[in-house]
C-alpha cells in the first residue's frame, strides 16, 4: 500500500495553504511596476530640467542678440551722419576706418554701374560681409554700450543717382537772382543701399545684419 507525502499545511504536495495556488504570470510584477514608474518619474524630471536649461539659454540669446541689434542701429545713424557729410563724419567722438576713399566717393556721387574705382568683382555690390577681409566692407568702427564693444561695418552695394545732394551754393542766390519766371529744378533724391553687420568685440557669435534702404 503506497504512502501519501503531506507538506506542513497537511495539503497535498503543489498545493497552498488554504487550497489557493498562486498564479505564475503575477510573481515579480510589483518591482516590474516600480520600475516603469521610476523611469516615467526620471523621464518627467529631465524634461522639465531640460526645459528650464533651454529656456534660460533662449532668454540670453534674445537678449545679447538685442544688444548687437543697437549696436548695428547705432552704426546706421553714424553712417547716415557719413553719407550727408559725402564721406565725413561730424561726430568727434566716433573713428571711422575708410577702407578705399576713392571707391567710396565713386559709390557716394555715382549710379552703380559708373564705380569706376571699385574694381571689378563683386565684393563692392554683393551684400555679403567678411569682416576678416577688408574688401568686402566700404567702413568700419567700433562701438560701446552695456559694457560691451561691438564692432560695426557697413557698405553701400547700390546707389540710384540723384540731384539732392549736389553743390547749393547758387541757389536762390548767387550770379541769378529769383523771379517770377524762373523754373525751380525738380529735386531728386539719392537712393543708397546699405548693408550694416555688427558683432560682439569679444564673442564674434553676439551678431546682428541689417539692410537699409536711406533716400537723401
Amino acid at each position: 500500500m503506497k504512502r501519501r507525502r503531506y507538506d506542513i499545511c497537511g495539503e497535498m504536495p503543489g498545493t497552498a495553504c488554504g487550497g489557493i495556488r498562486p498564479r505564475v504570470g503575477e510573481r515579480g510584477i510589483a518591482l516590474v511596476m516600480v520600475l516603469i514608474f521610476s523611469a516615467m518619474a526620471l523621464a518627467i524630471m529631465a524634461a522639465l530640467v531640460y526645459m528650464l536649461t533651454s529656456g534660460a539659454q533662449l532668454s540670453g540669446a534674445h537678449k545679447r542678440y538685442k544688444t548687437a541689434l543697437a549696436a548695428g542701429k547705432g552704426g546706421v545713424q553714424v553712417s547716415y551722419n557719413m553719407i550727408e557729410h559725402r564721406g565725413t563724419l561730424s561726430l568727434p567722438d566716433i573713428n571711422l576706418g575708410i577702407q578705399n576713399n576713392t571707391c567710396l566717393t565713386d559709390k557716394l556721387n555715382k549710379s552703380t554701374a559708373d564705380w569706376t574705382n571699385c574694381g571689378t568683382g563683386t565684393d563692392s555690390t554683393s551684400s555679403f560681409i567678411d569682416p576678416g577681409s577688408s574688401s568686402t566692407y566700404d567702413w568700419s568702427m567700433q562701438l560701446s554700450g552695456g559694457g560691451q564693444d561691438y564692432n560695426v561695418y557697413a557698405k553701400i552695394v547700390d546707389t540710384v543717382e540723384g540731384n539732392s545732394a549736389g553743390d547749393i551754393g547758387l541757389e536762390k542766390g548767387g550770379v541769378v537772382d529769383t523771379n517770377s519766371g524762373e523754373i525751380q529744378v525738380m529735386s531728386r533724391p539719392y537712393l543708397y543701399t546699405l548693408e550694416v553687420d555688427s558683432q560682439g568685440a569679444d564673442n564674434p557669435s553676439e551678431r546682428s545684419r541689417l539692410s537699409i534702404l536711406y533716400q537723401y
